[in-house]
């Protein structure tokens, strides 16, 4: 019996890329609809080629001998070489909702691709109807607050005069929109005891900052008696004619007196009422009627 010694050889061919690997892949990222966002994947010194796919389909092909295949204007790229590698920067402008799921780099080699996940955000519009609101004592109001067409649906929360409101006061209602967007409807239930300033707010992970509205809420005293009158409308401009109603009995005259005073002859006809302190939210007016 014949025993051979056979030894097998193993040759490497640089020209097909089995070398090389990804040092450094993609990672998430949350942006607002129309934004820019950028992905970074780095592959070692002797690639040969990189290609970058959104859910799966190719958006963009780097080749080591010719440069970035670009086919669309909205998928660019960067490249940069450093002595460990190669890096391409894939920038994506004007993001769509769509473009929302897996971001992948790919070098076409079993176990050589590396992903991550975009989030694209839509900031809707958010209101609520009355900008100011007048609630007489011992009176409890709704305040209705709407948010339209949000991505996903945003967290809503109230607050007063800049303390958190809990949310046992509110109730808020989520509903499906239109094109993949979401609508929210928030009631809040408050029983005013003095003047305040109501803020609600929206808020999504891709937002800097919540965005607000505001209403006014104008607490007005029924004591029998009182002359105290309160202000519908405001303005901080001193031409502006402010809309004063006064709260007589219907003892007195059977209605509510209203009057039409020039701005900058408000400040004199509330010190002829005489109400002085007797009413705490005419000192804030009348520092921006002093300003305005």
């Amino acid at each position: 019996m014949t025993v051979r010694d056979e030894t097998v050889f193993f040759f490497f061919l640089p020209g097909l890329g089995f070398c090389y690997s990804i040092i450094n892949g993609p990672t998430n990222a949350t942006v607002l609809a129309g934004s820019e966002v950028r992905f970074n994947c780095t592959v070692s010194v002797g690639w040969v080629i990189l290609i970058w796919l959104s859910n799966g389909n190719p958006v963009l092909t780097v080749i080591n001998s010719q440069g970035a295949v670009e086919t669309s204007d909205r998928f660019t790229s960067q490249n940069y070489t450093s002595s460990i590698g190669f890096t391409s920067e894939l920038i994506i402008r004007n993001t769509q909702l769509s473009d929302s799921g897996k971001i992948e780099c790919s070098t076409q080699q079993p176990s050589e691709n590396s992903f991550a996940f975009l989030s694209v955000q839509v900031n809707g519009s958010l209101f609520i109807k009355n900008s100011t609101l007048t609630v007489k004592e011992n009176k409890t109001v709704e305040i209705v607050c709407e948010a339209l067409g949000w991505a996903p649906s945003p967290d809503i929360t109230w607050m007063t005069n800049d303390s958190v409101i809990d949310k046992s006061r509110y109730v808020t209602q989520q509903s499906q929109g239109s094109n993949g967007l979401h609508n929210a409807l928030s009631i809040l239930t408050l029983t005013p005891m003095d003047t305040e300033i109501l803020t609600c707010l929206a808020d999504i992970e891709a937002l800097p900052n919540p965005q607000n509205a505001t209403v006014t809420v104008i607490f007005v005293t029924s004591t029998i008696g009182t002359s105290i009158p309160y202000i519908y409308h405001q303005s901080a401009t001193r031409k502006s004619v402010y809309m004063v109603y006064l709260p007589i009995t219907e003892q007195e005259s059977g209605h509510q007196e209203k009057l039409h005073i020039p701005g900058p002859y408000l400040k004199v006809f509330l010190d002829q009422r005489a109400i002085g302190p007797a009413f705490s939210s005419w000192d804030g007016l009348f520092r921006i009627l002093e300003e305005g």
